[in-house]
């Protein structure tokens, strides 16, 4: 089930010990604790004006942890901001509820679970500061992460932009694939436990945690919408959640990622059963069915990481990183946080923007602000600049569009613009007029290095490009594979289904002939030949007159 805390809004004075009723206070003062005297009754009441004298409450303390306010209840506890104070940062203090600590050996996997998840060290993941007990509670320490889940936002936005959605998942990609190195399993990925900062800082939530929630009761007939965990779980993780592998997070953040887009789940049912059953089926609509902007690409992307058969989805966090980064569609900023602090996502480019204004968004109209170069473009303009004055001649040995090999004379400046308009290829070679040495790659020479630096990594760029359609293509191959079996899969059934049934009815038949065949042929001749026998003795038996 979620274990999405529920927000409450408790007065920062009024914080109450852990697992007992809210109306009790932690501590007062004695004056509380006195009965009414006669000096009492003498104090001027508020009728009179009077202020009442304020109560001081401690605030309790497990550990480190000062307890600042209560934020919430989930499954399996409370969860308190609290200020840690041996290094003065606030954190979130999850508490274990006396009822779950009761379970055999839950305690000691809380504690192990916790520890393990405290290994990740991440950007894109929640970090784990203390495990420990005191006053008879069980509690971790976890960052504070000042923002929303993005089942928050979902129910705001109801569906994300391609580039956010690919923003996201790039991100939970990234750190499950850094869990995934140490051997960790998620295994309860959903957006309640993606969270975003208000910076626009994606955290995975509930790394390992998930695990001890193994023994909690889920009852198969349960109904209704909230499920939880189980609309995002793969089916071998319902069959045996203990013996599921990281391909498990994958199948769940496909699933994350198909919600993202189309804002409704790739499988549905009234009940965790039904649900089951219709993910054993694996028949969901595409993706871009119910969203034309999702590219093709993307969408079979999705349905591979939702497979039924974990072999036949990605192996890795970091094959899915790969391909979605190759689309380029990751947007640089997440569009639905309001950030005024300027904060970007870890994965942003943090390239230097340009802005004018008395543009179309606002401003004071016909006011510009300097357009600010970046660094490349002024090196650019000065080689440019440079090459201008440059009157050196060169030798280009070259090949052309047609094959041929020609050499021409250049001068420095032609050179450099036959680099940037891909005229000369990356093998082209040049020697300068009047020097010894022959002919040397352009990249060998200093006035040509930095362009051919980047006319390398533009035709690097065009190899990986085509290695993607390659993939592409190799990935729509395994789709029609696939769905082609699934076509004859369900053609066989049918008809296999459909044979038996023939050969059922015909041995009913069978045996209702036989039974037929047997009473006609065999049991009334016999039931005849006997009443005919005993009939006989009474006749002989009879005198004559």
């Amino acid at each position: 089930m979620s274990d999405k805390p529920q927000k409450t809004k408790p007065d920062l004075g009024e914080t109450a010990v852990p697992n007992q009723s809210s109306d009790k206070p932690v501590a007062t003062t004695d004056d509380t604790k006195k009965k009414p005297s006669s000096k009492d009754a003498a104090k001027p009441s508020l009728k009179d004006g009077a202020k009442p004298a304020k109560k001081k409450k401690k605030t309790v303390q497990l550990g480190d942890f000062k307890l600042l306010k209560k934020l919430g209840q989930g499954g399996m506890g409370e969860v308190y901001l609290a200020n840690q104070v041996s290094l003065d940062r606030q954190v979130a203090l999850k508490i274990l509820s006396k009822e779950m600590a009761k379970k055999p050996g839950f305690v000691e996997r809380f504690v192990r679970e916790a520890r393990a998840m405290a290994k990740i060290d991440h950007p894109n993941a929640v970090k784990v500061y203390a495990a420990d007990s005191d006053k008879g509670l069980n509690y971790v320490g976890i960052e504070y992460i000042d923002g929303q889940s993005m089942q928050d936002w979902i129910d705001k936005l109801e569906t994300l932009s391609v580039g956010d959605a690919i923003n996201v998942t790039l991100s939970c990609a990234d750190a499950l694939n850094h869990a995934h190195e140490l051997n960790l399993i998620h295994r309860d990925i959903k957006p309640d436990n993606i969270l975003v900062t208000k910076k626009g800082v994606v955290k995975v939530a509930d790394f390992g945690l998930a695990k001890a929630l193994d023994d909690e009761d889920m009852s198969m007939t349960q109904s209704g919408t909230g499920l939880g965990t189980p609309l995002y779980m793969p089916p071998e993780q319902a069959r045996d959640a203990k013996n599921v592998d990281h391909r498990t997070d994958i199948y769940a953040l496909g699933c994350t990622l198909y919600y993202f887009l189309t804002g409704k789940l790739p499988f549905e049912g009234d009940s965790v059963l039904k649900l089951i059953v219709a993910k054993e089926k694996g028949q969901y609509p595409a993706a871009r069915s119910l969203n034309s902007k999702i590219p093709e690409k993307l969408s079979l992307m999705i349905d591979k990481m939702i497979q039924k058969e974990p072999k036949h989805r990605y192996s890795s966090c970091a094959e899915i990183i790969n391909d979605l980064d190759q689309l380029g569609l990751e947007s640089e900023v997440l569009s639905f946080v309001d950030d005024s602090s300027g904060g970007t996502t870890p994965r942003a480019s943090r390239g230097r923007q340009r802005s004018t204004v008395g543009s179309d968004s606002g401003g004071t109209s016909g006011v510009s602000l300097p357009q600010f170069r970046t660094s490349a473009e002024d090196a650019t303009q000065k080689e440019a600049a440079a090459a201008a004055k440059d009157t050196t001649i060169w030798y280009v040995r070259y090949v052309n569009k047609k094959g041929e090999s020609q050499v021409k004379e250049m001068n420095t400046r032609q050179v450099q613009q036959g680099i940037l308009a891909e005229v000369l290829d990356v093998k082209a070679q040049a020697q300068k007029k009047g020097t010894p040495g022959g002919f040397m790659p352009l990249a060998a020479h200093p006035e040509f290095q930095d362009l051919m630096k980047k006319r390398l990594a533009k035709t690097q760029q065009n190899v990986r490009g085509d290695n993607l359609k390659e993939q592409y293509a190799k990935l729509e191959k395994e789709q029609k594979r696939h769905n082609r079996w699934r076509w004859f899969k369900g053609i066989t059934e049918n008809v296999l289904g459909g044979f038996g049934l023939i050969i059922y009815l015909i041995v009913i038949a069978a045996v209702i002939f036989g039974v037929y065949y047997g009473i006609v042929n065999y049991a009334y001749p016999m039931l005849k030949n006997e009443i005919d026998g005993s009939a006989q003795p009474a006749a002989a038996a009879t005198p004559m007159e």
